[in-house]
């Protein structure tokens, strides 16, 4: 299969969210170098490049929109135009064993995991994921997203509905149904990511129960216990009113995706009132969730 490598350069202090930025957007490997391409490291980060020019590398599918990625790295480095960049399409070569290595179980609170197919799942018995990196975001190991499966995985969740508001690869449907809702409705305005999702469902043994749609075809008033919306900072602010409309009475929302206090500060006057929005922070990223009050329609 073949790879499209992008590559973007930028400053020291922009190249962190840049770089966690190509993961949410599919990327399924990222590499952080200098002026002289001497890599530092990949896909996962401890601390900021020590370079003052960074050249960020992100290796996606063949068929990413590479124009919408740009787009929203200049939107992410407040650019007037696209920040200088290089795009190369590369050879049907076997780069499984360069980036398979990379992924492996992942634990995401106390009765939950996330395994790639090529592994053994560490506890047979504990409720497993299984899930792949590949054409829609969603993996388990981006902070946006394990802060999504460990909330989830502290609830009570028998007899409740899920929306799933911007499915990506589906993992949270999934790990919600398999956690115990029983419906989980997931939705994207990406037809890719409707079609992952169906896909990794199938692949966890999921058969029933959960129902995938563009957002549109929501029926119409339809209200979940729970909507999780893992998506990005200026949608979860653009989409406010609607997301908002699709939590019942009683019920919980919870918003990720947000990078930073300032993010989080900013859409919070978008969701409260109704909602007392509390913080999960994790590596900068932040998840707000709160309850609707039961008095409201």
């Amino acid at each position: 299969m073949p790879w499209l490598k992008l590559k973007l350069r930028t400053n020291q202090d922009q190249a962190q969210a840049l770089a966690d930025a190509f993961e949410e957007w599919g990327a399924i490997s990222v590499t952080l170098e200098d002026a002289a391409d001497q890599p530092l490291f990949e896909t996962h980060w401890d601390r900021s490049p020590l370079w003052s020019e960074v050249q960020v590398t992100g290796l996606f599918p063949e068929h990413t929109d590479t124009d919408a990625v740009l787009a929203r790295a200049r939107e992410q480095l407040n650019l007037a135009e696209n920040p200088p960049h290089q795009i190369d399409l590369l050879g049907d070569e076997d780069w499984a064993h360069s980036w398979m290595a990379h992924y492996k179980p992942l634990q995401v609170g106390r009765r939950l995991w996330v395994v790639p197919s090529w592994c053994t799942p560490p506890e047979p018995d504990a409720i497993n994921i299984i899930l792949d990196p590949g054409l829609a975001f969603g993996t388990g190991d981006h902070p946006t997203t394990s802060l999504c499966l460990e909330w989830l995985s502290e609830q009570s969740l028998a007899g409740k509905t899920v929306l799933d508001y911007g499915c990506g690869s589906g993992i949270l449907s999934v790990a919600a149904l398999k956690l115990g809702v029983r419906e989980a409705y997931a939705t994207d305005i990406d037809a890719l990511a409707l079609e992952v999702t169906r896909r990794n469902a199938v692949h966890n043994g999921i058969h029933s129960g959960l129902n995938v749609m563009l957002p549109s075809e929501l029926p119409p008033g339809f209200q979940a216990d729970i909507v999780i919306a893992n998506i990005l900072f200026g949608t979860l602010i653009e989409l406010a009113a609607d997301i908002k409309s699709r939590v019942r009475p009683g019920g919980w929302l919870v918003l990720s995706g947000l990078l930073g206090h300032d993010q989080a500060e900013e859409v919070r006057p978008h969701y409260e009132p109704p909602f007392a929005l509390a913080t999960h922070e994790r590596q900068k990223w932040i998840l707000l969730a709160g309850r609707k009050p039961a008095e409201l329609g």
